[in-house]
């Protein structure tokens, strides 16, 4: 599934920072290679030249980012970031039947770089990584053997939702990395959004929460 040629999702917009829900299959920054520079930090900046990166997702993740209009703005987010005040939601759509529960369920799985297959990541309990997600199962689907999770990573690695669903046997669909072939192959793109972001206004002081329902 191919973004619309200069979509930025703009959500939200000040003089100091800006919400954007990214599309599926969208780089947030340049890559390697004159077929990978059309990004959402690109196409932001042709409506907003002063717009920074603070975060990133990864291509096949839709959802909520935040950038900064200001570097010190960038640099107080950052910081948010790096000290997980910064709230974020996801949802998924797994393989297999999850219990359906308010609760809350824990996996906590170091990850580290598998560097022979990189950019692939694994589960290793000795060089690891610390990495927690928190999750729980709104929905299930029998017909389909697949369930709907909500997601909370208290960590930020790379790929880690991915990794950790994966971990315990909940793989995510259309996953064309980490998911068994059957499981990548039954959606057109990844099941995992980024659907909430809350965060303490850099500048203001006041709390903002912005939310994005997945198209899926």
């Amino acid at each position: 599934m191919q973004p619309e040629p200069g979509e930025i999702g703009l959500v939200y917009a000040d003089d100091y920072l800006l919400v954007l829900n990214k599309p599926a299959g969208l780089l947030c920054v340049p890559g390697r290679g004159e077929d990978k520079q059309d990004c959402l930090s690109e196409r932001v900046r042709m409506q907003f030249p002063d717009a920074l990166v603070v975060h990133r997702l990864d291509m096949a993740t839709s959802g909520l980012l935040v950038m900064a209009r200001t570097a010190g703005v960038q640099r107080t987010l950052n910081n948010a970031f790096a000290a997980r005040e910064v709230q974020k939601r996801y949802v998924a759509v797994v393989q297999g039947i999850a219990p359906v529960t308010d609760s809350w369920q824990t996996i906590d799985l170091p990850i580290l770089v598998d560097w022979p297959k990189r950019p692939l990541r694994k589960i290793d309990p000795i060089h690891g990584k610390p990495s927690m997600t928190h999750w729980r199962c709104i929905r299930v689907d029998l017909r389909t053997n697949t369930s709907r999770l909500e997601l909370e990573p208290l960590t930020g690695r790379s790929h880690q939702l991915r990794v950790h669903l994966q971990s315990v046997g909940h793989p995510i669909l259309g996953d064309a990395l980490y998911a068994p072939a059957p499981v990548a192959a039954s959606s057109a793109r990844l099941l995992l959004h980024a659907s909430r972001l809350g965060l303490v206004h850099p500048v203001g002081g006041q709390s903002m929460q912005w939310t994005c329902s997945a198209d899926f």
